[in-house]
């Protein structure tokens, strides 16, 4: 031994670090302190410290000691050059084993030095220090300032170069690369996606290769890796580890498999297809052999698990149910898609006789879930699943799917007034995606298949009975408060977006099929007030045109069954709305040049032109909601006037070639047009005004032409 204390340290560990712990506080000068210090660092090393011995060693030298001996250049005579540091390492795993210890400021400033030392070339000597910093930042991770820190500090690319380096403790560095990627993904991938990448890389050729044990832990690993965008198949690299990995995944599917071997691949398919949708599937026969059987094992997997369900069991494969979950929605996509599909149509109709078989089982799953275990995950999974088939497939299941609605309003009613767990403020900063409890918004995935299902007499009368109009309106109000706090920002629109759509359809739906309950449902009136308030905030802003169109419309056709409520006569947000409603009719349609002839043709305008497709019938259904207004609101064609909507649309009508409107524009306009001239002299004098008697007759509005013709 080099230092004459070392030689005399009696074998009692405890008593060794009760009397250098003495010397430590009493040290007169460096050299004792360091004679100390290298029994404290040995004890701790043999694991011979508890929690309050740890904290009497941090009590006798704290922070600052450590500092010194991992900046200090200069080591003691005959030892080598990075004794110091060895030793300030130690001391910080040793400290970083509490973790108030590890999430100090003191400890987070080391972060540089901890990379630096994963960096630096692996000696034999050194072997202890890689140890010491991995026990540091793993301690670190499991602080709430840890994982930010770590990201923006560079630990990432340090942990990947450490890996694929191959050097001593790389499979920690794995492990830490997938902590850090469970908790702060988006942050990981978006500054060091080419390490990370470089790591997938070596990750999928591994598994592509392996023909042991290894491919079936690698499906365990590679998940972690998936980054949470297309960045995969946008990318030569990228796309390279997909083929891969595809080619891995259809060497094990095409196999014999135990379960144990079979879920760990699922997991892996499901989390490829989360991130890619299907994309990392090679078009062909063999993609497509490849996907019906993913589907396939998929389905059966959840029929073995949940047509007669085990507790025990189930709770042990809600992970790989999940999966098959995500592969389940996938082959609805993929049966559904008509451009380039994947499928041919005979594997489309097999996977959908085979899929309503699993979709059988989760409703029979989900009727035998007891009250106290609604907060459950794999429950939400459940309900969310079946919504995506209630949303595409409105034939099959109907049966049991009326009798399952009442446990799905229950569901969702009790999941939006409750709330669910919040992502922690760490969390949301460092958009973790996987494994953190993001709010359970279960409605969201049901309102399609609700849609469907309210045009439909037995399961509306069954969602009405349930009280689903109350809750949906309150959801609507919910959703318009978060996407008014959303900043305005174009195209794509939002899930909250498509949401309040969805729910104006079924609103439509409702009003349409049961006006009688709208008139006794004040969940109607209150709808109103907010449609009312809503429109003209909407409006302005092109981005929103489909949503303002629902709103626009479905406001209308409540107005119709409503209009002697009190909120619709006269009173201030009445006029705004029906305002804002004209201003949408009315700008629908432009006259531009016809390039067959030298006329101009009628047009839908270029600001609606994008939108047309989805607004196309909710216009139609508008413009004849607004005729049948007319009547009921004795000021509505002075607002008309007032937005020379009618000056405008009789200039355009006598300006177009007629053959450029069809029927059913025609007869939109008529519907309009006679409303007005009945109820208004003022209207009715504009139209004559600007030649109307003319134009209703070259356009065969005959309505029209009667009524002009009245005295």
């Amino acid at each position: 031994p080099r230092f004459p204390a070392m030689a005399s340290a009696p074998r009692d560990g405890q008593a060794t670090l009760k009397r250098c712990l003495g010397v430590l506080r009493d040290a007169r000068n460096d050299s004792e302190q360091f004679a100390a210090l290298l029994l404290v660092t040995k004890a701790v090393r043999a694991g011979e410290v508890d929690a309050k011995t740890r904290r009497q060693i941090f009590d006798a030298i704290g922070f600052t000691f450590p500092t010194r001996l991992l900046t200090s250049q200069q080591p003691p005579p005959g030892c080598p050059p990075h004794t110091f540091r060895a030793l300030g390492l130690t001391l910080l795993a040793c400290f970083c084993t509490d973790p108030q210890l590890a999430g100090h400021s003191q400890v987070l400033n080391k972060i540089p030095t901890f990379n630096e030392v994963l960096l630096s070339s692996c000696d034999p000597d050194s072997t202890s220090m890689i140890d010491d910093v991995y026990q540091c930042l793993s301690a670190v991770l499991a602080t709430a300032r840890g994982p930010r820190e770590l990201v923006a500090k560079g630990t990432v690319p340090a942990l990947c170069q450490a890996y694929l380096s191959g050097g001593h403790g790389s499979d920690r560095a794995l492990t830490l690369l997938m902590g850090l990627l469970a908790v702060a993904e988006d942050k990981c991938w978006q500054r060091d996606a080419p390490q990370l990448l470089a790591v997938l890389s070596k990750l999928s050729s591994d598994f592509l290769k392996a023909e042991d044990m290894t491919k079936f832990e690698l499906c365990d690993v590679l998940p972690h890796f998936i980054p949470p965008s297309a960045l995969l198949t946008q990318d030569s690299q990228g796309s390279e580890c997909l083929r891969r990995v595809y080619k891995g995944l259809a060497d094990i599917l095409g196999s014999k498999l135990s379960q144990s071997q079979r879920d760990p691949a699922l997991k892996l398919a499901a989390s490829l297809m989360q991130a890619c949708g299907a994309e990392w599937i090679p078009a062909g026969s063999a993609g497509s052999k490849f996907l019906a059987l993913l589907v396939n094992l998929a389905c059966v997997e959840v029929r073995l698990t949940l047509e007669e369900p085990d507790p025990v069991e189930v709770e042990g494969k809600k992970e790989v149910v999940t999966a098959c979950y995500v592969l389940m929605e996938m082959g609805i996509q993929e049966c559904l898609r008509e451009e380039n599909p994947l499928l041919g149509e005979v594997q489309k109709m097999q996977l959908m006789r085979i899929m309503e078989e699993a979709f059988g089982a989760v409703i029979f799953y989900l009727r035998q879930v007891k009250q106290e275990e609604l907060q459950d995950p794999f429950i939400f999974a459940s309900v969310r699943v079946l919504g995506a088939w209630m949303a595409e497939e409105t034939s099959s299941l109907k049966q049991e799917i009326c009798e399952l609605l009442p446990f799905l309003v229950h569901y969702s009613r009790k999941l939006f007034k409750e709330g669910s767990p919040a992502v922690s403020l760490a969390q949301a900063e460092l958009g973790s995606t996987k494994g953190s409890a993001l709010p359970q918004d279960a409605l969201r995935f049901l309102l399609p298949g609700f849609c469907h299902l309210t045009a439909e007499d037995k399961p509306r009368d069954i969602l009405v009975s349930e009280g689903a109009p109350a809750l949906l309106c309150e959801y609507f109000l919910h959703q318009w408060e978060v996407l008014t706090s959303e900043p305005a920002a174009p195209t794509p629109p939002t899930s909250t977006e498509m949401s309040l759509q969805t729910t104006c359809g079924i609103f439509l739906n409702l009003v349409v099929t049961a006006p009688d309950l709208v008139r006794q449902d004040k969940t109607f009136s209150s709808l109103m007030d907010l449609l009312m308030k809503s429109l003209p905030l909407l409006l302005p802003q092109e981005h929103h045109l489909v949503l303002a169109a629902n709103v626009a419309t479905l406001g209308l056709m409540l107005a119709r069954i409503l209009a002697g409520s009190a909120a619709l006569q006269e009173a201030q947000p009445a006029k705004e709305f029906f305002r804002a409603t004209i201003g949408f009719l009315s700008q629908a349609h432009t006259a531009q040049a016809d390039p067959s002839s030298d006329s101009l043709a009628m047009a839908v305008s270029p600001a609606y032109t994008s939108a047309w497709d989805d607004i196309r019938e909710l216009w139609f259904l508008g413009m004849q909601a607004l005729a049948a207004c007319i009547p009921l609101f004795p000021w509505l064609p002075q607002a008309v006037l007032q937005a020379h909507w009618l000056q405008g649309l009789s200039e355009l009508l006598s300006r177009v070639a007629p053959a450029s409107l069809d029927f059913e524009l025609i007869a939109a306009f008529q519907g309009v047009l006679v409303e007005l001239a009945r109820a208004s002299r003022p209207c009715r004098d504009v139209i004559l005004s600007h030649h109307g008697t003319e134009w209703a007759n070259l356009y065969g509005m005959a309505a029209l032409e009667q009524c002009l013709a009245e005295q």
